[in-house]
């Protein structure tokens, strides 16, 4: 009886061993149980460490607590401005609610990682080439928003996501590098035409001061000079004055040529002016009357006061000569006081009458 009694005990103690063996359990760090008994969920979520459950009945399942690194595969598509190009992107997320990721959803990861597909689809098609390219930080917020939206409810938090890479077509890539070539060359031909400006500006304060101290410049020769034998000393420099250069300019410029007038000083006068021996000026016309006064007297007795009213007549034709006035008026001036050719002498009054007539007819 006593043998029997023992035999029970050891095998209830033998049951009791496996069956605590079967229900310890235990829980990592990083981890929290939830645990389910009889298909229902046990609010007490299981904490890190040595853990019990009822075996057969309970059914212990570990979540994992820690950042999860979700690569998101390259997804080809185009952008605002009619551009292909293939993105790919990572995700970062952790567990916030280990029971919501168990039950809300099932199978967490492939679910933010199907979100983040389709998420970066609509980003690519709502953003242009540029902005993928130089403004990823905006994007990439816009991104989390729009993963992290779904994701709360399924007990999962999205840390950040970042946009790994752009692949651009090769046409693409080919125009964008001839852009930025001639941006750079715009660039360096701006710079290189500012410099040009300033250098200028620097010359003519120079030239402008050489100009005022003409030792200047031959400082500056002696100064030229002596760079030159510093560098090639078998180099010879013959200075050359600029002003015997101006100097030989000069002497080769054409003398000046006589006026078309023919106002030179000289003696002679046009067809209507006086000759040299003081005669009066011929007519222009054959035709023209010539008015002569009642008391004229023949042709070739001058008169009393002949003499003075030529030598006056002749005077104040060189004095008009000299301040270079024209012919017409020379004549005009010659023809008072002087006799006319043909008809004697004549009056002033009529010489006056008959001048104006001639310039009417001019």
């Amino acid at each position: 009886m006593i043998e029997t009694l023992l035999t029970v005990l050891v095998v209830l103690l033998c049951c009791g061993v496996v069956y605590a063996v079967a229900g310890a359990r235990v829980v990592k760090q990083y981890e929290r149980g939830v645990v389910f008994r009889l298909g229902r969920l046990r609010r007490e979520v299981r904490q890190p460490g040595f853990t019990m459950i009822v075996p057969a009945v309970d059914r212990l399942r570990k979540v994992n607590m820690q950042i999860v690194t979700l690569p998101v595969p390259a997804q080809e598509g185009i952008t605002r401005d009619n551009v292909t190009v293939r993105v790919d992107a990572v995700v970062y997320f952790k567990v916030v609610s280990p029971a919501d990721a168990v039950v809300a959803v099932e199978d967490y990861r492939f679910a933010v990682s199907q979100m983040a597909q389709t998420s970066l689809r609509s980003i690519i098609g709502k953003s242009d080439l540029d902005d993928l390219l130089s403004n990823r930080e905006k994007l990439n917020q816009g991104l989390e928003l729009m993963i992290d939206s779904p994701a709360v409810g399924w007990g999962v938090h999205i840390d950040r996501v970042e946009i790994k890479d752009v692949s651009l077509p090769e046409t693409m890539k080919r125009s964008m590098a001839r852009q930025a070539e001639a941006d750079r060359e715009r660039r360096a031909r701006v710079i290189n035409a500012d410099a040009e400006f300033q250098a200028s500006r620097k010359l003519a304060d120079a030239a402008s001061e050489m100009s005022r101290q003409p030792a200047a410049l031959q400082l500056r020769l002696l100064q030229t000079v002596v760079a030159v034998a510093a560098e090639k000393n078998s180099t010879l420099v013959l200075p050359f004055p600029v002003e015997l250069l101006r100097f030989l300019e000069r002497a080769q410029q054409p003398a000046e040529p006589p006026p078309a007038d023919g106002s030179d000083g000289s003696t002679g006068s046009s067809a209507n002016g006086p000759s040299v021996d003081g005669s009066a000026a011929q007519g222009s016309a054959a035709d023209e009357p010539v008015a002569e006064p009642s008391g004229a007297a023949p042709a070739g007795a001058p008169s009393a006061g002949q003499a003075p009213a030529r030598d006056g007549a002749l005077a104040g034709v060189t004095a008009r000569r000299a301040a270079g006035e024209a012919p017409a008026s020379t004549a005009r001036a010659r023809t008072q006081g002087t006799p006319a050719r043909a008809g004697g002498e004549a009056g002033p009054g009529a010489v006056a009458s008959r001048d104006e007539r001639r310039d009417d007819g001019r």
